[in-house]
């Protein structure tokens, strides 16, 4: 980062003390009066990150075939969607605890 010179700063928007952080407001306070309850709740409304599943998806560790995973891979990007999608088919014509291991 570079220095800013004294001559090159900017006196509009001066650095924030413990003075002023003190008397600061959270915006959730007070956006509602100054854009209204409706712009309030879009400009607080999260937006980082991936959008929550109505079907969450669980994290696991498992060991697949090294051939299995080789031909899922193959099939480009999204193959772990079409593997769980392969999983869940298998599901609708088996079940789990009929399957001897």
């Amino acid at each position: 980062m570079s220095k800013v010179r004294s001559e090159q700063a900017r006196t509009d928007n001066p650095v924030w003390g413990a003075a002023e952080f003190a008397k600061a407001e959270r915006a959730s306070d007070v956006l509602g009066e100054l854009f209204g309850a409706e712009q309030a709740a879009a400009m607080l409304k999260p937006k980082r990150g991936r959008p929550v599943a109505a079907a969450r998806k669980e994290l696991v560790s498992v060991r697949y075939d090294a051939e299995v995973l080789a031909a899922f891979r193959a099939s480009g990007p999204g193959w772990q969607a079409r593997l769980n999608a392969a999983l869940s088919d298998w599901l609708k014509t088996h079940k789990p605890e009929d399957v001897a291991a």
